[in-house]
């Protein structure tokens, strides 16, 4: 199998600024906390559930990866009747993610200057279809029963909308919104924003909250989700295993401090990882499925390679895509094994959607932060439910596996629907 990859000759430029991630912030099925959702991750709890309401009892897939509400007074207070007047719930629990990312990066901005130096870059996949549903409802008993708030509810930007409104940051606004790749797309277009010189600090990442009848439904109908597992719903998820047979539904948000080095460096901030570099590519392929010899995705982590200027044998941890979908996860490892047939045994590879299921618009940007947290403590999340891998690579199965790298770098692969592919690269400070 042969592959022409063309990468782009550069002029030389002064020296790139370096971005490090100073903050992160999870709310998912996991729970709501980075600690928490990473600890959860590393003793192998799974955050999927069956749907019990009468209004699933007759679709094919009857489980998805919901977040804990009950006991959690931060996210019953953030989903509260008033909230979700103004907002959709993905925004609600965007604006959590963000606040603990803040916090823990201690970046609180007071001058306009340092205000006008912080963007936002956060989107989602899909919009609440649930919200439209009942709108149309509302509709049919009179024009006046529309709410005014119901177009900004479902704008795919309004959420980097209110975050930016809320805390006042006036440098970049941006919102993504490129299917399954979203939070992946969102953290390499904020690292760009910082590298080029058009803001020192960005928030970003992105928010999922759709799980309904319809969406389920609708993924349903495209034969994409589990439905074997409906009465083992921890089981259901369950990428690279010879018994997957489709991706499970989840929702959440993360959120992601990037900051140039030296602003971060002058403040004494805590540094958690660097980004090193972004790939992106398309596959120009189908509107749901890989290209099949992998090469969109050859090119993306290609391009992310050579966009931090490090070599195939650097990489030690991928952290992948794989959703547990009996197609995609094949493709991801062709193209793993393809690219880096060289070091393949020196290179674990796991996903942790078998804990969290798929987030949609929000997976890539979690997996990002555990993916982060992994070169941080030097440790690998594991992949779950893999009982019979589908080749022999090192998939991390089940248990976590210690990271003994002094220089620890890995990549972070999204793809989503319509062949939209990303690829950051991060590493240890």
């Amino acid at each position: 199998m042969k592959f022409s990859i063309h990468l782009r000759k550069y002029t030389q430029f002064p020296p790139r600024r370096r971005v490090v991630v100073t903050g992160v912030g999870v709310v998912s099925p996991l729970g709501t906390g980075s600690e928490l959702a990473w600890s959860r991750l590393l003793k192998g709890h799974c955050g999927i559930i069956s749907l019990k309401d009468e209004e699933y009892s007759k679709l094919p897939s009857r489980v998805a990866a919901v977040i804990p509400v009950e006991n959690d007074t931060e996210i019953a207070k953030a989903l509260s009747k008033s909230n979700l007047k103004l907002m959709a719930p993905a925004t609600c629990i965007a604006l959590v993610a963000t606040a603990e990312a803040l916090t823990k990066a201690d970046w609180n901005p007071k001058s306009d200057a340092e205000k006008e130096v912080t963007g936002v870059a956060l989107g989602m996949g899909m919009i609440d279809l649930k919200d439209v549903c009942e709108t149309n409802n509302a509709l049919k008993l009179g024009y006046n029963k529309v709410s005014p708030f119901f177009v900004p509810r479902i704008l795919p930007n309004m959420a980097a909308g209110h975050i930016s409104i809320k805390y006042g940051f006036r440098g970049p606004n941006h919102a993504v919104s490129t299917a399954c790749a979203t939070g992946a797309h969102s953290i390499g277009d904020a690292f760009r924003f910082i590298r080029n010189g058009d803001a020192d600090v960005m928030v970003c990442g992105g928010a999922e909250s759709c799980i309904s009848p319809l969406a389920i439904a609708g993924f349903c109908r495209l034969r994409a989700l589990s439905t074997s597992f409906n009465d083992k719903p921890e089981k259901a998820s369950r990428p690279f295993d010879k018994l997957r047979d489709g991706f499970v539904m989840g929702e959440g948000a993360a959120v992601v401090v990037l900051e140039e080095y030296e602003h971060a460096l002058r403040r004494n901030a805590k540094m958690y990882a660097e980004i090193l570099g972004y790939g992106l590519s398309g596959d120009a392929a189908h509107i749901t499925s890989p290209k099949e010899d992998g090469s969109g995705a050859i090119l993306s982590m290609s391009r992310a390679l050579h966009d931090s200027n490090i070599t195939n044998n650097e990489i030690s941890y991928i952290n992948a895509h794989a959703t547990s979908t009996p197609i995609g996860d094949g493709i991801e490892s062709t193209a793993i094994r393809t690219l880096f047939k060289e070091n393949l045994k020196d290179i674990m590879v796991s996903s942790t959607k078998g804990a969290h299921g798929h987030l949609l618009g929000a997976a890539g940007n979690l997996e990002a932060v555990f993916t982060i947290l992994a070169c941080y403590h030097g440790i690998v999340p594991p992949t779950i439910n893999l009982d019979e891998p589908i080749d022999n690579l090192n998939y991390v199965a089940n248990v976590p596996q210690k990271w003994n790298k002094t220089r620890r770098i890995a990549l972070k692969n999204s793809f989503g629907f319509g062949g939209t592919n990303a690829t950051l690269c991060i590493s240890n400070i």
